[in-house]
């Protein structure tokens, strides 16, 4: 009896069980992500274009290409391809407001702001996290007294090299600056360009760093961070590889400096190294 294979509406491509879980394990050893079970629908839709361009039929013949050395790249638009999310402006909005109304005025006032400020945007996707939160640190230097004022240095990584060549760019369609930004901070902090777009200006941009990072198997470096934000992502992977990639945060963080997780998620399988924050209404987590 041959294997079943699944209708998948109007994707356009079917697969047997067994090739989903193929393509499942390479997703998880390439980088760190699990589908689960119920992902079939996700995982034609965007693989669709990739099987037309290569002019394959099939996830088995795809995956068969996959494990050529010399198909480095189309092993990352793969990645690229099912990676890549939406996002918005100041998600869900109560990160920034601790930032603005707690973690910079005791950075300020407790004669920080001359060694700078280091933060780090995890799995930052098209930019709008790390420009929020430079936009956060704009205003409250806006607003500060000269000696108060904080020099911010952001790090902003993610594993799709295509997600990042757009957020580094800085350009977006009217749709996507819609999604959380107010009027006046796009008058402040954006420039419109002959398509209609807009683009951030390059005073927002000088002061954040992107680059590719995969957060399951690349090394975090030696830098200290005073905050890090790695919101949304964990979510994706199982709970061993989460508790290393905690691990790997804590190791990173400055003593006593804050994590931002996402609203679902938590530091479940590394508790012992965090203290939790409340923030109202959402939590952080401080190194302890």
């Amino acid at each position: 009896m041959t294997e079943r294979s699944r209708p998948l509406l109007n994707a356009g491509v079917s697969f047997t069980d067994a090739e989903y879980q193929a393509f499942r394990l390479f997703l998880q050893q390439s980088c760190g992500i699990d589908l689960g079970v119920g992902k079939e629908y996700l995982v034609a839709t965007r693989v669709r274009r990739i099987l037309a361009q290569e002019h394959i039929s099939s996830l088995t013949g795809l995956l068969a290409l996959l494990r050529s050395p010399a198909q480095r790249a189309l092993r990352q638009e793969v990645v690229d391809a099912m990676t890549t999310n939406e996002t918005l402006w100041f998600r869900d909005a109560y990160p920034f407001e601790y930032l603005k109304q707690h973690i910079l005025p005791a950075w300020g006032g407790q004669n920080k702001a001359a060694r700078g400020f280091n933060v780090w945007s995890a799995a930052c996707s098209s930019g709008q996290e790390p420009y929020s939160i430079n936009i956060i640190i704009d205003e409250y230097n806006r607003q500060c007294l000269a000696r108060n004022r904080i020099d911010v240095r952001i790090s902003a990584t993610d594993i799709s090299s295509e997600i990042l060549a757009t957020a580094k760019q800085g350009i977006y369609d009217r749709l996507s600056i819609a999604r959380g930004l107010s009027q006046e901070r796009l008058q402040t902090y954006f420039k419109p360009t002959p398509d209609a777009h807009w683009q951030v200006k390059p005073s927002l941009q000088s002061a954040i760093h992107f680059k590719p990072l995969n957060l399951q198997s690349d090394h975090f470096g030696y830098e200290l961070f005073d905050l890090i934000c790695c919101r949304n992502v964990l979510i994706y992977f199982n709970a061993e590889l989460k508790k290393r990639i905690l691990h790997k945060i804590h190791a990173v963080l400055a003593p006593g400096a804050l994590l931002f997780l996402g609203a679902s998620e938590s530091v479940s399988g590394a508790e012992e190294l965090f203290d939790v924050v409340n923030c109202r209404p959402g939590i952080a987590y401080r190194k302890r």
